[in-house]
């Protein structure tokens, strides 16, 4: 049985498809399929480079690609972006190490998602340039609208008889998202509509999107019928669906799952008479039955002797179980995210602290009695973030909370977990009117009063939504504060026993 993606979704939603195969290993088909006219293969969003419970990672990642391009058939291979961050090494080098090995798996095609600008532009320029594999972005413009130096926006690729042209695409919400400096991110089927366009009159044949795009803005593409296949990552799905006109292939994350899509095209006609009729076969690789590749596998244990030398090292113990799985910080308080509230509030001096829920990004359970060790906090906080603090008023923090439960049904990043505040939740209500009884330090807030609230630079430059911070005065800015890991681990260190639980900080109704 597959695991299913954080949507807990998969998406074999089929349609007119003619086949889609898991593949187990080595002795995976049964029966041989017809040899396809061309072949493309799709990895996204892989943030760590090692295995997990014997699936995923970048060495088997290699495996995958290399057997696939010794199959004697053209092939493609894309990547759709989100790799650069957030990992434990990262934190350290800024995704120097994603780029060396996805340097050595070679994609014909790279789109950068939103992660690939959480340590801010030059960050993004400087591994652009240290990358041998080029990158795809027709809606990635700089301040003046001209295009990104060494980006392309489409290409056209020859695979067997058949012209295919590929158009990479980023998230238009990266902006909000992420820390792209003054890039602009254009509207997605837009400037896909055009670019399409421009392909099929330079002579494409058939129309790949390779994307970075939420499921909405996937489903319009779809229903456009602009793109003959769309190969997409962000929403960590593992799905593959086709309408009789458009495939569209997401291959989950981490690399636990790689999707191939095989093309049978017959090519007639010629100049304006020339048609290409083609139907799709999918094969979604099982990277639990593969072995590294020993190359990679070689670099990728480089890397993680220095993460366990750093990394390590006890910081405290935890009298209580914490829970900092997704669906659990992305919709109700939690222990761990009280602790990590607590932590930025002590640090900054503010009255109450709010922090974002998707920033707590470790997906895991720890019993009661763990020692919470650096790798612990720096899987929890990978991001890189700062603290930061700024004065708002009492009306403020009720919008601010507002936005943070606006979308909790569909589990957003944004859901708070706070500190020095008690509030409660009408989930039925509708998204702006669902806080009530706010508490700030045990006293009902004054909406009309000022207070100091403590987050994370991201947030306070509006990030998940949170506009509200803006509206007041800043004390401890965007470059001024502290690495929010190493504030919760001295925060911890401190502490020495850390009894953080959930205590009615929020309650829903």
């Amino acid at each position: 049985m597959l695991k299913l993606s954080r949507r807990h979704a998969l998406g074999l939603s089929l349609g007119a498809i003619l086949s889609a195969t898991l593949l187990t290993g080595p002795s995976r088909a049964q029966t041989t399929p017809p040899k396809p006219t061309f072949s493309l293969l799709l990895v996204n969003d892989i943030y760590k480079m090692s295995a997990e419970k014997g699936r995923g990672g970048f060495g088997k990642l290699a495996t995958i690609v290399k057997e696939e391009r010794a199959r004697g058939v053209p092939m493609l291979f894309a990547h759709g972006g989100d790799t650069f961050s957030p990992s434990l090494m990262s934190g350290f080098d800024q995704g120097e190490h994603i780029v060396e090995l996805t340097n050595m798996v070679k994609p014909d095609v790279f789109v950068p998602g939103n992660h690939e600008f959480d340590f801010g532009k030059d960050i993004y320029l400087k591994r652009m340039g240290e990358a041998k594999f080029p990158f795809f972005g027709a809606n990635i413009r700089q301040a003046d609208g001209t295009p990104v130096p060494g980006m392309k926006d489409n290409a056209i690729f020859d695979l067997g008889p058949v012209k295919v042209g590929v158009v990479g695409l980023a998230l238009a919400e990266t902006a909000r998202l992420s820390s792209p400096g003054d890039l602009k991110f254009l509207p997605e089927l837009e400037t896909l509509k055009t670019q399409a366009a421009d392909l099929r009159k330079q002579g494409a044949d058939m129309i790949v999107a390779v994307t970075h795009t939420d499921r909405s803005v996937d489903n319009a593409i779809v229903q456009s019928g602009v793109v003959d296949v769309l190969l997409t990552g962000h929403d960590h799905d593992l799905i593959v669906t086709y309408n009789d006109k458009t495939a569209m292939v997401e291959s989950g994350e981490d690399a636990h799952y790689v999707t191939s899509l095989d093309i049978t095209a017959t090519v007639s006609g010629e100049g304006k008479d020339r048609k290409v009729s083609w139907t799709p076969n999918f094969r979604i690789h099982n990277t639990a039955d593969y072995a590294p590749d020993a190359d990679v596998e070689a670099v990728v244990k480089k890397y993680e002797a220095l993460l366990s030398k750093e990394l390590d090292v006890e910081l405290g113990t935890s009298t209580n179980a914490l829970d900092s799985r997704s669906s659990t910080v992305r919709s109700q308080e939690a222990a761990i995210g009280n602790l990590i509230a607590d932590a930025i509030k002590a640090s900054t001096g503010g009255d109450v602290a709010i922090v974002n829920g998707g920033g707590i990004r470790a997906n895991k359970e720890y019993p009661a009695g763990v020692k919470l060790t650096r790798r612990d906090i720096l899987s929890e906080l990978p991001f890189g973030n700062s603290t930061s603090l700024v004065a708002i008023t009492g009306a403020d923090i009720k919008a601010a909370l507002e936005n943070g439960v606006s979308q909790m049904e569909n589990r957003a990043g944004r859901f708070p977990q706070v500190s020095g505040l008690k509030f409660e939740v009408d989930s039925k209500a509708p998204a702006g009117s669902r806080v009530s009884n706010i508490l700030v330090n045990g006293q009902p807030i004054d909406m009309a009063g000022t207070y100091k609230v403590a987050t994370n630079n991201f947030m306070l430059t509006g990030g998940d939504g949170y506009a509200s911070f803006g509206k007041g005065k800043v004390l401890i800015g965007v470059t001024d504060g502290k690495l929010m890991a190493n504030e919760v681990m001295a925060y911890v260190r401190k502490l020495g026993t850390v009894d953080a639980k959930v205590e009615s900080r929020i309650v829903i109704r």
